[in-house]
């Protein structure tokens, strides 16, 4: 399995994301990432995130991603 980094440098490969608290901010990620991010979060994670859960502050940063699939993963 993917880490979250891994996953976030296959959609922008260009940027080191552990050095930022703010993708969306930083201008790392796009709404368009986000949507991809999500697809690929669930695929690779075996999960269903849901549409009230697709906003910016739960793919500020890696905590906050880790956060939202703690929600959705068994432990």
């Amino acid at each position: 399995m993917k880490t979250i980094e891994e996953v976030l440098k296959g959609i922008r490969p260009e940027f080191d994301f552990t050095t930022s608290q703010d993708f969306l901010g930083d201008g790392m990620l796009d709404s368009f990432d986000m949507m991809t991010l999500v697809s690929d979060l669930d695929k690779e994670y075996g999960i269903s995130i849901a549409g009230v859960d697709i906003v910016p502050e739960n793919f500020q940063n890696i905590a906050s991603i880790e956060g939202l699939l703690r929600k959705y993963t068994k432990p």
